[in-house]
């Protein structure tokens, strides 16, 4: 399901409500991830962890999806962090761009994994399964995060090694960055693990919490005193961290009524 009229739209004459963007880059990880990046309309803006709905013009309508905006809000671009569905609707489709071809995108970006919607605390916890990391993708690239905690977490599971990548790159971009580096340095931890495949992690993150690696490696367990968590990933996941923060004493957030953890439940195919 290779069609392409998705593509065929005037970006001068967007759909009502809708950005035409100008796709300037595309890499495929595996045969079922792959980034690409866009120009960003000089009036859009948004908020570190936001998601906006993205897609094509399909059979004359647009055919949006919810996708977390992977880019730091400080970058010129825009980045987004997909999985390929062979029968999706979007994705068969969205997984054929290139560079050069325009998306859809709506103006307004929303979400929950924000800071706005966390209590201060000192410790900040991004927990994420496969292309869940997207949103975290750009906190941790926001100078504010290590300007309001002391420590970060991103913890990142996939089935395969392979699908690790993605993170692993995000990360080592980060240390390497001129004035990133300098601010997460010391304050930014990683741990990304597989769950189908020998790695040096294995499991998922709901084993690493019973089992007590969790604490281990971040120095303490959970505990709504002193640390936040943002959960994004797939429902199952969601609903099982939510469950464990809950049982810790953790209060689920807003945008109108902060907490000390919150979740998205808007995502891709």
């Amino acid at each position: 399901m290779n069609d392409l009229s998705g593509l065929d739209l005037d970006p001068q004459n967007p759909p009502k409500g809708f950005n035409a963007v100008k796709v300037t880059e595309v890499k495929h990880y595996t045969d079922r991830l792959f980034s690409f990046k866009t120009e960003r309309p000089a009036s859009f803006r948004f908020r570190s962890g936001e998601f906006v709905m993205i897609g094509l013009r399909v059979d004359g309508k647009p055919l949006v999806r919810a996708y977390s905006i992977a880019s730091p809000n400080w970058e010129d671009h825009l980045e987004f962090y997909s999985i390929k569905v062979p029968d999706g609707p979007l994705t068969s489709r969205l997984q054929n761009i290139k560079v050069g071809d325009h998306i859809l995108m709506r103006s307004k970006p929303v979400g929950t994994l924000v800071f706005d919607a966390l209590l201060p605390a000192k410790r900040l916890f991004l927990l994420s399964t496969g292309t869940g990391i997207a949103p975290f993708a750009s906190i941790i690239r926001d100078p504010e995060v290590y300007e309001k905690f002391d420590e970060v977490f991103l913890l990142h599971t996939c089935r395969e090694v392979a699908e690790l990548q993605y993170g692993i790159d995000l990360v080592q971009s980060v240390h390497d960055h001129e004035f990133l580096g300098e601010m997460a340095l010391n304050k930014l931890h990683h741990l990304p693990s597989a769950t189908r495949e020998p790695f040096a992690n294995t499991g998922r993150i709901t084993d690493w919490i019973k089992d007590g690696r969790f604490a281990e490696f971040a120095g303490g367990d959970l505990t709504p005193d002193t640390d936040r968590v943002m959960i994004c990933g797939s429902m199952a996941m969601l609903q099982m961290l939510k469950s464990c923060c809950e049982d810790r004493g953790f209060v689920e957030g807003s945008n109108s009524e902060p907490g000390q953890f919150v979740i998205e439940k808007a995502f891709a195919e």
